[in-house]
């Protein structure tokens, strides 16, 4: 077998924000936009549960239902997640369960359905779909993560103007927006749409949400309708700005320990893994440059959902009998991104992966490989590397040596998990 480099592990120090009373801030937030002159005493209000795996999401989303029972209004969840759940009602219901949004923590009902409601025609000629529970409720309350989108770049990506689309928009919605993408800019048909939802669908109030480096939650915001655009756009420059990176930005072999929908809509973040244009190269401009993604496994929460696998060159067999092929397909026509449903090369150990990756090298020598090694795209706290990186690593402020090198870990031809290396975690 090809030499294997030896392994060292840093910490990284992120500049960042962070929320410590969650609930409190949403009740501070939501008080400032006197929801009282727009809510009347029972009436209903559907509020979105989306499928991200959102830190604090149950507890954002039972704040904002605290807030409304105050009001005296009836609020009720609605999964909002495209074709999420195998595009099915069930699933989306069991997903939102998962994350810990049941209807005994977050105290009101949970309306799932993927029926929709034809509101109009949007300028462009498609029709606009929205839920069916959502729909008829007096008002919606949009809550969502501003981020950068894993395929789309603009001054709008990911937040609260998509949730009124994808999430909202459910699965029929979701087929004909991204069709529709194909045809226009992502950014037209996302205010095209959000224009016609904003006029029509009852949306009295977003709740957009903020992440730092470490996965916390670093912002809550209540905004107004007419403020959600430019809002998301001021959120989406904080949010870039604080999102997590590599240590280094380039890498022979990134080996991720798991990948999940919990995680990224693509499975694996692609503005973290450099391959936001393209599924297996990074654009001139894009960094980290990575040559090969080995997948180790599936998070839980994805329940079979492997979206995204197909940007990988590798990963072990026991991540494919994990798929679930319907769930994954749905997921991945919806959004248009075919490849992104495809198969790795796969190996039952990864003494095998990295055997088979050595060849791909070129003339550099195994052992003098860049390599890092992460658990997921969200946690970038602590990252093992190889020891090719070790003199520029002793040399950054930004970086902490926290274990020093040592031999590849090995055992049975496996890896352990890589949050178990952490002398954090370990304790």
């Amino acid at each position: 077998m090809a030499d294997a480099p030896r392994l060292f592990r840093v910490r990284q120090h992120f500049q960042t924000e962070q929320v410590d009373d969650i609930e409190a801030e949403v009740e501070s937030q939501l008080r400032q936009l006197n929801l009282a002159e727009k809510i009347q005493p029972g009436q209903s209000v559907a509020v979105t549960a989306g499928s991200r795996g959102i830190a604090n999401i149950a507890k954002i989303v039972r704040g904002c239902v605290q807030h409304l029972r105050q009001l005296g209004a009836e609020p009720f969840l609605v999964p909002a997640m495209g074709s999420h759940g195998g595009g099915t009602a069930d699933g989306q219901r069991k997903i939102v369960e998962s994350y810990g949004m049941t209807e005994e923590f977050c105290g009101c009902p949970i309306r799932a359905s993927m029926e929709t409601v034809v509101v109009c025609d949007a300028a462009e000629g498609f029709p606009v779909h929205f839920d069916k529970h959502a729909y008829g409720a007096d008002h919606v309350m949009v809550v969502g993560r501003v981020k950068p989108h894993t395929n789309f770049r603009g001054d709008i990506e990911s937040g609260l103007m998509k949730m009124m689309l994808i999430g909202l928009g459910k699965h029929e919605g979701a087929k004909i927006y991204h069709k529709a993408i194909r045809d226009y800019e992502f950014g037209q048909i996302v205010r095209s749409v959000a224009r016609e939802v904003l006029a029509k669908c009852g949306i009295v109030a977003g709740v957009a949400i903020v992440e730092n480096a470490y996965d916390k939650t670093a912002r809550i915001e209540a905004v107004r309708p007419e403020e959600f655009e430019s809002r998301e756009k001021e959120l989406l420059r904080l949010a870039k700005q604080w999102m997590p990176r590599t240590p280094f930005d380039r890498a022979d072999l990134l080996w991720i320990d798991e990948m999940g929908k919990d995680v990224s809509g693509s499975g694996m973040d692609t503005n973290v893994v450099g391959r936001k244009y393209n599924d297996h190269v990074a654009a001139d401009h894009e960094t980290p440059k990575v040559h090969l993604i080995a997948v180790r496994g599936l998070t839980e929460a994805t329940h079979g959902n492997a979206t995204g696998l197909g940007m990988a060159e590798f990963c072990l067999s026991r991540v494919i009998r994990a798929v679930d092929s319907r769930m994954t397909r749905i997921n991945c026509l919806t959004g248009g991104h075919v490849t992104a449903a495809m198969s790795p090369l796969d190996y039952e150990t990864d003494e095998e992966i990295w055997e088979a990756a050595s060849w791909l090298f070129g003339l550099k020598r195994p052992v003098d490989a860049d390599i890092m090694w992460i658990h997921n795209t969200l946690d970038l706290a602590e990252v093992e590397c190889s020891e090719s990186y070790w003199d520029e690593a002793r040399q950054r402020d930004d970086l902490e040596v926290v274990v020093p090198l040592r031999p590849m870990p090995w055992v049975d031809g496996l890896l352990p998990s890589q949050r178990s290396l952490s002398p954090v975690c370990a304790k």
